[in-house]
């Protein structure tokens, strides 16, 4: 991982924006252009009932902190995990002292998404790099955590692997390199830019029609 400056810390939830395409998370992390849809209207909607930090609840042995400022130096990120749940631990192994608790607690992130689990690993790099984060603050090592899904109302297991670890470190990397050099890919059309709520401001179809018309331009004057 390189080194950068303290104003190159980037916000954690752009992977995600990043794993679904890179285009869009230029637009909004270089260019700071953002427009809202139906999905990224309802899914505020979702966050609004869950980041709440004055409500952190807990049942049996498990405790809800929500909305905790996560950042790590290594990956240069900073941002919020919607929901870490402490699970009481018999040893201090991978476990952290709580606030007015008593014993050894071991955290499990988990992330709220509105619609259903993606054909790609968009949400699971994003909940990776929070472990790894929260990894890094406290110093231990998180093995899982979850997803829940606000469409299918279930909760899915992410296991935090050495591929998926390693899929966050090459995402992090190419989003520094890109806003070190202010760059915004290029267009690139695929049938999911039609759920993207930038689609508008992107233009994917009209500027890689222009694109390949230009291509061909260049290869009738070679």
């Amino acid at each position: 991982m390189e080194l950068y400056q303290e104003e190159e810390m980037l916000m954690l939830s752009g992977i995600q924006h990043f794993a679904f395409c890179e285009r869009q998370w230029a637009l909004i992390h270089i260019e700071q252009i953002w427009s809202e849809n139906r999905l990224t209207v309802e899914g505020h909607h979702l966050h609004e009932r869950v980041d709440d930090p004055f409500e952190n609840s807990a049942r049996g042995q498990i405790i809800t902190y929500r909305s905790i400022s996560v950042t790590s130096h290594r990956l240069w990120l900073y941002g919020i995990a919607d929901v870490v749940e402490f699970y009481a631990s018999v040893s201090h192994d991978n476990s952290i002292t709580l606030p007015n608790r008593q014993g050894w607690w071991r955290p499990n992130p988990v992330e709220y998404k509105r619609g259903k689990p993606k054909s790609d690993e968009r949400d699971e790099v994003q909940l990776c790099a929070q472990a790894m984060c929260l990894e890094e603050m406290y110093d231990l090592e998180i093995s899982h955590g979850h997803i829940f899904y606000g469409e299918t109302r279930h909760r899915i297991d992410v296991e935090f692997s050495a591929q998926l670890r390693r899929l966050v470190e090459l995402y992090t990397d190419q989003m520094h390199t890109l806003f070190r050099d202010k760059k915004t890919p290029p267009p690139n059309y695929t049938p999911q830019c039609e759920s993207c709520s930038l689609v508008n401001e992107c233009l994917p179809k009209q500027k890689s029609r222009w694109k390949s018309v230009i291509q061909y331009l260049s290869t009738l004057e070679d």
